[in-house]
């Protein structure tokens, strides 16, 4: 007797274990599912700032999340070589600025007083030699002299004619100076040698390291006293005011969004409402994203990126990189 009443009891049980668990399924099926959550992160477009030239940090005006301006200074470099390549490009623009300068004087006056004089000797040479052969010709024609005196005479005069005209050159080309293609070599190379130390004046500029952009300092790579290369990244700073929301969306919640359409979103690390508009796009690449329905004779799912932008630049204020964002 004792015995078919436990097995009573354990039948009573059982029936009511298969009941409730039938009361659960029933429910369950009755029930509204769970929305899935459309949910994404702020992102924010970075620059690195960095060096054209090998030197050694000086000074780090900054920290890691410190706000900067347009302009700002950031870092200043050090580099002796540089320094170097400077005094060497001003030197090389002196030199050539002064072999422009003797070109544009030309001759120094005593160069020219000594070709006028050696000119005026010449024209009283030639004055003499014109009175000599006058005399030798009166004598030659009265039959007083022979013709070899005559021709003699006549040489020295052709001589001292060509003589007057190369010293009355030389005395011209004092006054001009030097030649104008001469001038222009000079002045070239003084063009030459000012674009030098521009260059390095670029170099020297580059020294000192501005923020192009307003936004936060997030990364800074290098210590006070380290040696950088050429082009190594110093520092990474985020824009502040060109924040988007990235979205990875499956397709099956696509329908009603498009681009330019408008969506209602949630931040919760500020519990702040704000409108995000659709700018972009693009499916994903990879194969990762797509979700398998077929063994529900359903078809594949694949998974957009889906890029949005405030519609408001002042929901902005106090969203950091990497909050999280809810499409309500």
């Amino acid at each position: 007797m004792a015995k078919r009443t436990k097995l009573n009891n354990l039948l009573i049980i059982a029936l009511v274990i298969v009941a409730v668990i039938l009361v659960v399924i029933t429910v369950g099926l009755f029930l509204p599912q769970p929305k899935e959550v459309l949910q994404g992160q702020a992102e924010t477009s970075d620059y690195r700032v960095s060096s054209k030239v090998p030197s050694r940090v000086k000074e780090l005006r900054v920290h890691t999340g410190d706000k900067v301006k347009a302009g700002d200074t950031l870092v200043i470099m050090d580099s002796p070589e540089v320094r170097a390549k400077m005094m060497q490009a001003e030197a090389a623009e002196a030199a050539a600025k002064a072999i422009e300068q003797k070109a544009q004087n030309g001759a120094r006056q005593q160069e020219i007083q000594g070709a006028y004089e050696l000119w005026q000797k010449a024209k009283a040479g030639l004055e003499v030699c014109e009175k000599t052969y006058s005399r030798v010709s009166r004598l030659y024609d009265e039959g007083v002299i022979p013709a070899q005196k005559r021709d003699e005479a006549e040489a020295q005069l052709k001589a001292m004619q060509a003589t007057e005209k190369a010293a009355k050159s030389q005395y011209e080309m004092a006054c001009e100076g030097a030649r104008r293609e001469d001038k222009a070599a000079a002045a070239a190379q003084v063009a030459r040698a000012r674009g030098a130390v521009t260059e390095v004046q670029g170099y020297i500029n580059e020294t000192v390291l501005l923020a192009t952009a307003d936004g936060t300092v997030t990364e800074i790579f290098p210590k006070e006293g380290e040696l950088v290369g050429t082009g190594a990244p110093i520092m990474n700073i985020a824009k502040d005011n060109d924040i988007r929301f990235i979205f990875m969306v499956r397709e099956d919640y696509l329908p009603g969004m498009t681009l330019d359409t408008e969506v209602n979103c949630y931040v919760p690390a500020l519990d702040r409402d704000l409108k995000v508009r659709i700018t972009s796009m693009n499916v994903m690449g990879s194969y990762a994203t797509w979700k398998a329905t077929k063994a529900l004779d359903q078809y594949d799912l694949k998974t957009f990126e889906v890029t949005g932008r405030a519609v408001n630049d002042a929901d902005l204020k106090g969203i950091l990189a990497g909050m999280t964002v809810v499409i309500k």
